[in-house]
């Protein structure tokens, strides 16, 4: 019973390994830039539009609407980067009804590999709107004490974040993997669409998530108003 795709070798060479989680991300990765190429290929800005762009663009502006509700100003600078997020993983455990797929989320890897994507995308991202000085003295905000603190969260939400989507995709994969030994097939498949349902919420939570943390980081402190007497 294999649990993750790292246990499913396709080829090896000495120490050298191509198993299953490096298959089925640089797979999944082709699916989502072919797939992206195929549908913006046609796009149209008159007035008639097709019936999937008009789809595409209530989708957009419906992950606009939910960034901009997080406290991101500007939705249209960080829904490339929190929209790919939230594809690579929802497609990831979409795939899961094709036989012999395992999600690469399943893995400890792809997940460490996803928080470590908003790791590095919340100072780029704070820098690149507050200034390298504006983002480092929020580090020290309210106060110089404040600063080891501050560092220690980043480095936890990041292994919080991995740790997090890891061990919900893979007690769904276990659960799975049991039943499938010790119940009939018919009941599995609807434990199947659970995980199904599972996935997307998990991809919604880690998006949402990221979106918080790069909030926070490009939240600039308004100054307060001097009080002047009559």
């Amino acid at each position: 019973m294999r649990l993750t795709p790292d246990q499913m070798i396709f080829w090896q060479h000495g120490f050298l390994k191509l198993n299953g989680t490096i298959v089925f991300t640089w797979g999944l990765m082709l699916v989502m830039a072919a797939g992206s190429k195929l549908i913006t290929r046609k796009l149209s800005t008159g007035l008639e539009h097709a019936r999937w762009q008009n789809l595409l663009e209530i989708v957009v502006t419906g992950i606009d609407k939910q960034i901009e509700e997080v406290g991101l100003r500007h939705p249209e600078k960080y829904v490339g980067f929190i929209g790919t997020l939230f594809l690579f993983i929802a497609l990831a455990n979409l795939f899961t009804v094709i036989p012999g797929y395992a999600p690469p989320t399943s893995s400890l890897s792809t997940t460490a590999a996803l928080a470590l994507c908003v790791f590095v995308a919340v100072p780029i991202f704070g820098i690149k709107d507050q200034g390298l000085g504006g983002y480092l003295k929020s580090y020290v905000q309210p106060t110089i004490i404040m600063l080891p603190f501050n560092i220690i969260s980043e480095f936890s939400r990041t292994l919080a974040l991995a740790v997090r989507l890891f061990g919900n995709m893979m007690s769904g994969t276990m659960i799975i993997a049991i039943l499938l030994t010790i119940t009939p097939f018919i009941f599995p498949i609807f434990m199947t669409m659970l995980g199904l349902l599972t996935g997307m919420v998990q991809a919604y939570i880690f998006a949402i998530l990221a979106t918080v943390y790069i909030a926070a980081a490009t939240s600039t402190r308004k100054p307060k108003l001097a009080t002047t007497t009559k």
